[in-house]
This record gives structure tokens, C-alpha cells and sequence, in this order.
């Protein structure tokens, strides 16, 4: 196996295996499926797979052109073979934009901040829309307990625009926290109780 890794490899549709459906609309996978059969082409765009056993592989990522291949009746497609790590499996969905990144709030950047939230404000069903967000990023960033606030709930106490509900929710699919443990009091000696 180890010398396939990488390799790009013309293999049989029935020997692979998709867990994850893609999120891709019926008609955009039907409408392109159709012109790829019409065509009689290839997938020039690889399957990423990772082998399971000897001819079984598993859909990694491009779960979509799966999809429209199976639809348009392919009988083999073209994949590249990975090593199937789970960092592996995390950064090729990333990259074929089958999984959202997500930033660290507890430790994030003020530029890092107003970047994420500039690309939830402009997602088509955004319930951010109105958010003012250089106010948000600077009530965020700003926010002195930041690094050990255990749930994303917090947020709604700055009053920065995101509040409980939608809001929030649409703000957890981009942020998530790793706290600090809050710091023990330490009395000073000289100050008698």
C-alpha cells in the first residue's frame, strides 16, 4: 500500500466505498452527470481515496465528483491514493471544501477575528448581515476573559451583535475554544486577612 500513496490510479467504481454524502443539489449532480456521459470523458478531476483492503478504497474527498460519476454511469474513475490519516482525511476535506475551517477564539488574532467573520456576514443565509464587524472584532478581541470562556455563549454578554439563537449557531461553525484554566488566586503575604 505504502507504494500508492500519492499515485493517481484509474480504478473500478464498484471497488469504492462513500460513507459521506456530499452536499451538492440532485440537479447539479443529474445536470453534470448528463453532460459527462453525453461526452463519454473521464473524471479529470481525481477521487481522493484511501484504501481500506486490497481493490476496496474509501471517498476521502471531491465527494462530489463521486457522485456525478456514479450518476453518469462511469464504469472506472480517476482517484489519487492517500494514507488515510485522520490529518490527512481533515486537510484534503478542507481543501475540496467539504469541511469549513474553524479558528481557535480562545487565542485568535484581531485580524484573524474580523477575516472569519467577514466570510460568515457575506454566506448567502447568513443571520449576520447586519453585524457591524469592526465593532464585534474590537468587543471580541478586546475581551479580557476570552481565553477562558468554556462555551461560545459568552459571546451574547459582550453585546457586540451576536446573540443566542442563529446567530450564535452560525458563529460556532466557524469558532471553537480551548480554555485556559482560570488562574488560582494568589494572596499576597503582606496583606493580612
Amino acid at each position: 500500500m505504502k507504494e500508492s500513496i500519492g499515485s493517481l490510479k484509474y480504478i473500478y467504481l464498484d471497488e469504492i466505498e462513500m460513507k459521506e454524502t456530499s452536499t451538492v443539489h440532485s440537479f447539479i449532480v443529474n445536470a453534470i452527470a448528463e453532460e459527462l456521459a453525453k461526452s463519454n470523458e473521464h473524471n479529470y478531476i481525481p477521487i481522493i481515496i484511501k484504501e481500506t483492503s486490497a481493490d476496496s478504497y474509501e471517498v476521502i474527498g471531491n465527494s462530489f465528483i463521486y457522485e456525478v460519476a456514479q450518476e453518469a454511469g462511469l464504469e472506472r474513475v480517476w482517484c489519487i491514493v492517500t494514507d488515510g490519516l485522520e490529518k490527512t482525511i481533515s486537510t484534503t476535506k478542507l481543501l475540496a471544501r467539504e469541511k469549513s475551517p474553524k479558528i481557535n477564539l480562545s487565542i485568535a488574532e484581531r485580524d484573524d477575528i474580523i477575516q472569519a467573520l467577514d466570510y460568515v456576514i457575506n454566506l448567502s443565509s447568513s443571520p449576520l448581515k447586519k453585524l457591524d464587524k469592526s465593532k464585534a472584532t474590537t468587543k471580541i478581541s478586546n475581551s479580557p476573559t476570552r481565553k477562558y470562556w468554556k462555551n461560545l455563549d459568552e459571546i451574547s454578554k459582550l453585546k457586540c451583535g451576536i446573540t443566542k439563537g442563529k446567530k450564535l449557531k452560525i458563529f460556532e461553525e466557524i469558532f471553537y475554544l480551548t480554555p485556559e484554566p482560570f488562574p488560582a488566586v494568589i494572596k499576597d503575604p503582606a496583606i493580612r486577612a
